[in-house]
């Protein structure tokens, strides 16, 4: 179940994510004061929810989640659990939502800081640094998914006792 929940927050987070790369600009274009400030908004929501993606993969490993292939490819029961948290960001998958999540800290940082900054100049630095999220979620969800599910073997005899029981019903039938 929590696989899903991370894979579920980093779509949600891939949506945010568009949606801070072009509404705060379709603002800017409309002189619209209310959709650039939505901006630091979909900020935020992007941070929080990337942050717990990541929140969702630190916890499969501490709790040996070994349904997920990330955390079967690299960690074992008898690992201690600070080299079980660290083994979150060792691979390239985790890395890569290690760097996502840092990208979505700088931009919720630059939301936070830049109050005496014009509002149309941080709605298009933010809209830039969502298209860039933009980017790295959607290969991150394409590509390199940490939240991948193993197929165990008993999926697979299940798979096998359907096929022939399928075609064993054909056959009577």
């Amino acid at each position: 179940m929590m696989p899903e929940i991370g894979n579920g927050l980093l779509c949600l987070a891939l949506g945010i994510a568009l949606l801070l790369s072009v509404y705060p600009l379709w603002g800017v274009a409309r002189g619209d004061a209310r959709m650039m400030a939505s901006s630091r908004l979909f900020a935020w929501l992007l941070f929080m929810s990337v942050a717990g993606a990541f929140l969702v993969l630190v916890n499969a490993f501490v709790v040996n989640d070994f349904t997920v292939t990330y955390v079967a490819s690299n960690s074992n029961t008898q690992l201690p659990v600070w080299y079980r948290v660290a083994a979150t960001w060792g691979a390239h998958e985790g890395s890569l939502l290690l760097w996502v999540l840092l990208m979505s800290g700088w931009t919720f940082a630059v939301a936070i800081f830049s109050q005496r900054i014009p509002l149309d100049i941080v709605a298009r630095v933010l809209a830039i640094m969502g298209m860039v999220s933009v980017g790295f979620l959607l290969f991150i969800l394409f590509t390199s998914n940490p939240f991948s599910e193993r197929v165990t073997a008993r999926c697979r005899i299940s798979r096998l006792k359907g096929a022939i029981l399928t075609r064993c019903c054909r056959i009577r039938g």
